[in-house]
C-alpha cells in the first residue's frame, strides 16, 4: 500500500504545520500537540512496519 503510506506522511506534516500555526497565533495547545505525536507515531509505525 505504497498511497497510504504517502497519504499518512502528508497529513502529519500538514498536521504539523496546522498544529504549529495555531501555536503561533492563538498560543500552545496541549491536546493539539499531544494528537500530533500520536499520529506522528501511528505515520512511524506504519512506515516500520512496511519495511520489514
Amino acid at each position: 500500500m505504497p498511497g497510504s503510506m504517502k497519504t499518512m506522511g502528508v497529513l502529519t506534516v500538514g498536521a504539523l504545520v496546522a498544529v504549529t500555526a495555531y501555536t503561533v497565533a492563538l498560543g500552545s495547545n496541549g491536546w493539539l500537540w499531544f494528537g500530533w505525536v500520536v499520529l506522528g507515531l501511528l505515520t512511524l509505525g506504519m512506515a516500520a512496519s512496511r519495511s520489514t
